[in-house]
């Protein structure tokens, strides 16, 4: 049987495990597993439905064994900022309410009247999202403030799931830090946010580091599946997993999927009135180093088209529609609020062109240039503001993440920034995820090895 490594990599619409050894100087991958993620609405919310997520997790773990390969560590990561709460007995007691979910409307500007905005940028140096951990908190404590009197532990969805394989409880610190309550100088609680916005303290755990082992399975999945692992932390926040996979590390990157998260890696926060004004982000690395970077609102937006053409067209044929509609020239704002969970994306990107006096677009063509061009145009100026804002001139961009496989918009980043446009690896979070395992367990010595281990197995394409 073959020893492997297991990445578990959820997106916001769907999640796969994934197995990976090293073979020859190169990381062999094999997809053992794949399934869908859907919001569901429960109890007037829209939730994650964590259950089936944990039970499809069972299953990619069974499969691997009847596959052959004898798993030796394996390690989660999910998209960032949603949590459950547990009781003293360790029993969940919240739903996972998803960040498109309404009830933190208007939550953002409540907290601004309890703490002062600035100083929540130059606590935590995140960006502002009106779904951040701090005001999804808030919400729930407007609308089920006796949720706190039972609560003693706080766990975002991989602390979650990690929890159910295991039994320990953590904080894992690269998805921590983008709850806007984690100080990104001490890494430690924001405990004066807490107070101020009526949360206590005592649901938080010491922020835990990834690269490290927490522990084996519970002795009940022992028995139920047969078998036995270690769990091990990756950067549970997919973007901090996906960035290890850059097999560059001196170029801006773009982890590009439902959101597009454009950035570099730093030695330290950079939280300037500029870096505020931007609205730029300082989220934790797996190397414990900051990933200063920008949120964009990304593909989720051609998603909802998609959607909304009954999925007739796959995500390759908007492309070759876009090649057709060469004089269609409209742009929207893509951080523009109304573009993040609208019940119609074609209506509200009409009423933006609408509203800007541009043509609106009819055809599906014509919908997904409107995107792609709006996209890459929001990755230029991106790009400017990080170079301004690190005082560094960079030469590259490298495109990771199933984004990377959109050959117009590398094309045409390139055309207008001036810069080489490099793409690939297109499974960058499991990648990134699966390394810091092999890192953890001493299968690689460096992140450096591991740059040339992705450089040796993947296609990287030049543009």
């Amino acid at each position: 049987m073959q020893k492997c490594n297991l990445a578990v990599d959820i997106g916001a619409s769907s999640g796969r495990v994934i197995a990976g050894y090293l073979e020859n100087n190169q990381l062999l991958l094999e997809e053992i597993h794949r399934f869908d993620n859907n919001m569901i609405k429960k109890d007037g919310h829209l939730c994650w439905d964590i259950d089936r997520l944990f039970s499809e997790i069972k299953t990619g773990l069974r499969k691997s064994v009847e596959m052959k390969y004898q798993p030796q560590t394996v390690g989660i990561d999910t998209w960032a900022v949603d949590f459950v709460l547990l009781d003293e007995q360790k029993n969940r007691i919240t739903d996972a309410v998803a960040y498109r979910d309404h009830r933190t409307d208007g939550s953002m500007e409540k907290v601004f009247q309890r703490i002062d905005q600035q100083e929540i940028y130059q606590q935590t140096g995140i960006q502002f999202q009106p779904f951040n951990t701090i005001y999804q908190l808030h919400a729930l404590k407007q609308e089920s403030p006796e949720i706190f009197d039972k609560a003693a532990y706080f766990l975002m969805v991989p602390d979650y799931l990690h929890y159910l394989l295991t039994g320990k409880i953590t904080n894992e610190y690269t998805n921590a830090t983008t709850t806007q309550l984690l100080n990104a100088g001490t890494q430690q609680w924001e405990k004066a946010f807490l107070e101020k916005i009526g949360i206590p303290d005592k649901l938080f755990s010491e922020p835990t580091m990834p690269m490290q082992s927490i522990g084996s399975l519970t002795d009940e999945l022992q028995k139920e599946l047969g078998f036995n692992l270690d769990v091990v932390l990756p950067g549970t926040h997919d973007t901090a997993s996906a960035v290890v996979s850059v097999p560059a590390q001196d170029t801006i990157y773009i982890s590009s999927g439902t959101w597009s998260l454009m950035g570099v890696e730093h030695d330290s926060p950079i939280s300037s009135p500029q870096a505020f004004q931007y609205n730029f982000t300082n989220e934790g690395g797996a190397s414990e180093n900051i990933r200063f970077l920008k949120n964009i609102m990304g593909l989720w937006m051609i998603q909802e088209v998609r959607r909304e053409y009954n999925e007739q067209y796959s995500f390759a044929e908007f492309v070759e529609l876009v090649e057709q509609e060469a004089n269609f020239t409209s742009k929207v704002d893509v951080n523009d609020q109304r573009f993040l969970s609208p019940e119609s994306m074609k209506q509200v990107i009409q009423e933006y062109c609408q509203e800007t006096n541009q043509q609106l677009p009819e055809t599906p063509g014509q919908f997904a240039k409107c995107i792609y061009d709006s996209l890459v145009e929001c990755y230029d100026e991106t790009a400017k503001e990080i170079e301004e804002l690190t005082g560094k001139t960079y030469n590259s961009i490298h495109i990771i993440g199933g984004g990377s496989k959109n050959n117009y918009m590398n094309k045409k980043l390139a055309e207008v920034s001036g810069k080489s446009i490099f793409t690939g690896p297109s499974e960058a979070t499991a990648i990134g995820n699966l390394i810091a395992q092999m890192l953890a367990t001493g299968q690689l010595p460096t992140i450096e090895a591991s740059k040339e281990i992705i450089n040796n197995s993947f296609d990287i394409q030049k543009f």
